[in-house]
């Protein structure tokens, strides 16, 4: 599949979260609870706003959208984790036309490029602490796992890195 990613507009926001929300969809008819809430609009309009959320365009159209930058969310990342020396992926999701054909895997290999070009030592990310099957999809794409961070108000908490060419 031809694959190539670009910044959003403003004007796309329904076009995120009609992602987002096919997403969600599927995973509960999966029986995984995670994202099952509205999206968040008010962070995808700011990311949106700053350029920082992200488009996987094939030949049909937008199949997955992706926001990369540099909030460390400071409930997960401890300053001895230096959140400085990363760039973070948030709100990653792959439409059903582009699941199994190596979409997600795109956007992370696009979002490492982008965090070793800015300098960064890691790409890290957090998801959902107990979607074990998304745990393994990232360890499959080079990421460590760091821990998992649990919070009673937070669904989310497994965090992960994975280190960049500027790291070594």
């Amino acid at each position: 599949m031809n694959l190539h990613i670009e910044a959003a507009r403003p004007d796309q926001l329904a076009v995120v979260e009609a992602l987002l929300g096919e997403a969600s969809a599927w995973l509960a008819s999966r029986g995984i609870d995670q994202w099952q809430y509205p999206p968040h609009r008010d962070k995808i309009m700011r990311a949106l706003d700053e350029g920082a959320c992200f488009l996987a365009l094939a030949e049909s159209g937008p199949i997955g959208t992706i926001q990369v930058d540099d909030y460390a969310d400071p409930e997960f990342w401890l300053p001895e984790d230096q959140p400085e020396s990363a760039l973070y992926v948030h709100r990653m999701a792959v439409s059903r036309a582009g699941a199994g054909r190596g979409t997600g895997a795109f956007m992370l290999e696009w979002a490492w490029e982008r965090a070793a070009k800015a300098g960064k030592t890691w790409l890290r990310l957090d998801a959902w602490k107990d979607n074990p099957g998304l745990h393994r999809y990232y360890e499959g794409q080079g990421f460590a796992r760091v821990r998992i961070v649990d919070l009673p108000h937070r669904r989310s908490g497994a965090l992960f890195q994975r280190p960049t060419t500027a790291g070594t």
